[in-house]
């Protein structure tokens, strides 16, 4: 997979391949419309919070999400009907986009 976001976690039970929809082979199960967030640090490891304070709004809000966690960035993918009050609710709880 090309593009500007893949992510291939493999556990014992499980591979999953987190890209762009359009690059999906036919036949192939897959969960589409989600957006992508980028979130800007870097946070040391050992920080405390980071993902909660942009997930703990949005759960109380009612949105789901899937955290990707990298060292440096994070990402936040939650479904594209919800961006909209996503990226409210984000600006609400004091997050910026990136200038």
């Amino acid at each position: 997979m090309r593009g500007p976001f893949v992510n291939i976690p493999r556990t014992g039970d499980e591979l999953s391949v987190i890209g762009a929809a359009e690059q999906v082979p036919a036949g192939v199960r897959v969960e589409r419309d989600w957006r992508l967030l980028k979130v800007l640090g870097p946070f040391p490891l050992t920080t405390i919070g980071a993902l909660a304070s942009s997930a703990a709004p949005l759960a109380g809000a009612g949105i789901s999400l899937l955290a990707v966690a990298n060292h440096d960035p994070d990402y936040v993918l939650v479904k594209a009907q919800s961006f909209d009050l996503t990226m409210a609710v984000l600006f609400a709880a004091g997050h910026r986009p990136a200038s």
